[in-house]
Formats: structure tokens, sequence, C-alpha cells
């Protein structure tokens, strides 16, 4: 039992390593999945292990549904669908702890059950607000209401108080009610721990509620006495923490000012009012040439082409331009789409070679010397009031400088701000060109008038 957890273990650390890149990526999320598959057996097959068959009912309940939801999720919800199966497993960990709770003998495991009650309710419900926010279920504007931070301050010290309460009267104590009590408790914080965050800033919260459900795992294992448990929740805090923080810097903000800037006006939620002032538009056909007679052209994927499933159109219209000696290279953002890696793996899926996209410090070098930058459905990672603009929320923020280029396209379906709800100065710049419509649509008519050119 002990080696097949140290197999599993190591099978855990690999995929981590794995899943740093994308060319080790698919064989890392195998030797993950290999490793998780090796410890379900490993705990079933275990000779104190009850209820088998409504353990194995459930796991096949819960394949059924996983496999379903990741077979038709669209790359466009993949972060709602990311913050749904994580707020699912804070969940679970915070209904072992209140399982556990009135039978576990020693204070530090007692901790740790508390600990996992608070944490992992927290993380549930918290998980279930930025899935409705990024769903549009709700607004994904920052919520706030009059004396918010005072009452999340007096809900975290009654949770606490309760907390303390349970530690001091767990062996004969109400300990049912307490647990109850402690989990609605952490549920409403939960809940307006993430209310007050909008934007752009949603997904990172996802990311930070990601590493709360691992130290809820990692805090379970040590309730039950698992150190495989420890191991894995041990894994996902930690890269959790440090995916907050790289995207909080590629936000250039701290994770503090992300979760309670809104207090003090600091959210990436604006104000969504669209300009009257005019901008130069085009047809398909001017960009078309604008773009089949460039030397280097620096695309910047976004959002909308994910909303737009255009991947597989704009490959095509990259080899095209390609085959008329066209140098096409793609600027990728660290947050572009909602989470890190969107963008690789949506264009992934198109058969786009690797070597072409590159990060944003390598296509920032690139910029100056580009003919033409075709921005598709992104907005706020090529907005220069991050480098400009002191009051914006945005400021602060890297960017991919596309003003750099010698003209600037963007694909739009309108005048709307982007996801932070800010306006983008440069859709008004004397270089810039917009051809407006469904991403898709548009790149479809480009292509066919790059190949009539």
């Amino acid at each position: 039992m002990d080696f097949g957890y140290l197999v599993a273990a190591i099978c855990f650390v690999v995929a981590l390593k794995g899943l740093s890149g994308p060319k080790t990526a698919r064989t890392g999320n195998l030797i993950g999945a290999a490793g998780a598959v090796l410890a379900v057996i490993l705990v079933l097959t275990g000779e104190h292990i009850e209820h088998r068959a409504a353990i194995l009912v459930t796991i096949a309940l819960g394949a059924v549904a996983g496999v379903l939801s990741a077979r038709r999720v669209a790359m466009t919800a993949m972060p709602q669908l990311v913050a749904l199966f994580n707020g699912v497993g804070g969940g679970a960990a915070a209904i072992v702890a209140a399982v556990e709770l009135g039978s576990v003998h020693g204070r530090g495991p007692l901790v740790a059950a508390l600990f996992t009650l608070v944490v992992g309710s927290v993380s549930f419900s918290g998980s279930a607000v930025t899935f409705a926010k990024l769903q549009e279920l709700m607004t994904s504007r920052p919520v706030l209401f009059p004396g918010g931070p005072l009452v999340f301050g007096a809900l975290i010290a009654v949770d606490v108080a309760a907390c303390v309460v349970g530690y001091r009267v767990q062996d004969n104590g109400p300990v049912e009610l307490l647990a109850a009590v402690i989990v609605l408790l952490s549920l409403v914080v939960g809940i307006l721990f993430v209310l007050p965050v909008g934007g752009a800033d949603v997904p990172i919260v996802i990311s930070l509620l990601n590493a709360f459900t691992g130290l809820t795992v990692a805090a379970s294992g040590y309730v039950l006495g698992n150190t495989l448990l420890i191991v894995a929740g041990t894994l996902v805090g930690a890269s959790g923490t440090i995916l907050t923080r790289m995207m909080a810097a590629a936000m250039g903000r701290s994770v503090a000012s992300i979760l309670f800037g809104a207090f003090k006006g600091g959210s990436t939620a604006g104000s969504q009012a669209v300009s009257e002032r005019p901008v130069r538009s085009a047809h398909a056909e001017d960009v078309a040439v604008l773009l089949g007679y460039a030397r280097k052209v620096v695309i910047v994927p976004g959002y909308g082409l994910a909303v737009a499933q255009a991947q597989h159109t704009i490959h095509e219209m990259v080899e095209a331009l390609e085959a008329r000696g066209v140098e096409v290279l793609y600027g990728i953002h660290p947050v572009a789409g909602r989470m890190p890696g969107h963008m690789n793996v949506l264009l992934a899926e198109a058969s786009v070679p690797y070597h072409q996209l590159k990060e944003m410090d390598e296509a920032n070098s690139e910029l100056p010397s580009t003919d033409v930058a075709l921005v598709v459905g992104a907005n706020d990672v090529v907005n220069p009031a991050a480098k400009t603009s002191p009051g914006s929320p945005i400021y602060g923020m890297p960017i991919l400088s596309v003003d750099e280029a010698r003209a600037v396209v963007f694909l739009k379906r309108s005048m709307r701000p982007g996801f932070a709800g800010i306006e983008n100065e440069l859709l008004y710049s004397p270089k810039t060109t917009l051809l407006f419509g469904d991403a898709k649509d548009s790149l479809t008519q480009v292509l066919q008038a790059l190949k009539s050119l």
C-alpha cells in the first residue's frame, strides 16, 4: 500500500512538471490521471474499506458526468468549468471534515478538520459565484453594498470564534450543530469574498480558490491519516498559489488589490459605456490588401477568437499569407482569453506550429518592426491605458505593445469595451483600422479576398 502511494505521488509530481510545457502537457496529463487511478484502486482494495458497492456506483456516476462535461464544454467556457470542478473539490473536503469532526482524536487533527471545514466551504461557495459571473448568470461587475467590508470582517470573526468553541468542546459538546454553523458562516464568507471582484480579475480568484481547495485536501489527508492526500493537496495548493501570483503579476497588480480593490474603486470592471467618437473602419478586402502586402504580421488573439471558434480559419489565413512570403507570428499575453494557456490550447486545436507562438516579451521585441498588428477579439491586453493612464484600473498591467506596429487592425463585434470594461484609446488612433463582425465570418472574408489578390 505504501509503495503504491509512493508511485502515485511520483506520478503527480511528474505530471505537474509535464504540464509546465506544451510539448509534454498531454503526457503529463496522462501520467497524472494514471496516478489518480492507481490511488483509487489502492484505497478500494484496502482491508478496512466499507460500502465498496456504493463507492463504485458514485465513482461511475462522477466519471460519466466528468466525461460528458469535458467533451461538451466549449473552450470559451473552460474557466467556469474549472471553477465548478474546483468548488466541488472544496465542498467534498468540507463534507469529509464535517463527518470526521466528532471522531477526530488529537488537537492537531482537530485543527486540520476545522480548517478544512472553513476553507472548503469558502472554496465551494466562492467558486459557485465565480462560475455564475463567468457564465453570465449574474453580473460580472463587482457587487458592493454599504458596510460590506465591515459585514465581511464581522462574519470572519464570528466564524473563527465558532471554530474556537468547536476546538474547546469537541469531546463533549454539540459538534454537529457547531459544524453546521461553521459551514453556514463559511459559505456566506465565500460568497462575500468573491462578490466584490469583477471584470478580468475573476479568473485570478478562480486560481486562488483552487489553491484553497488544494490546502483543504492536504488538511483532510492529515485528518484521515492519508499521506497521498497530503502530497496531492500540497501540490495543488502550491501550484495554485504560484499561478495566482503569476496571473496577478501579468495584470500588474497585487493579489490584495485584486480581492479588495473594488472597495476603493480599483476593480478592472469599468463602466461598459460605449463611446460615440468616430473610428476608421474598413471592409475585408481592404484588410486583405493591408495584410497581403505586408512583410511581417503579428496576430494577437483574444477571447473573441475563442467565442467565434475561429482558430481554424485564422490558421488557414496565416497559411495563405505565408504562401505570399509574409512572416506571421502570434503574440500571446499571459492572461489572453480568461486563463493562462487558454490561447495556446485553442490554437493547438488548429495545429498552429508552436514556434509561431511568442510570449509577451518576445512578441513585444518584434512589434516595432511589424507592418501590421492584427488584434482578433482582444482588447484589454493591448490597451495603452495600462502604460499611459495612472487613473485607469489596468494601469501597470504589462501589455502587448501593438501600438508600436506601423498599422493596427482590430477585429471586433462592436465598440463595447473588453472584459475590464474600459475604453481603448488605440481604437481611435490614425494608424488603427477596425473590421466589425463575428471574428470567424470576418476572417473567412479576409481569407477569400487574400486568395483573389
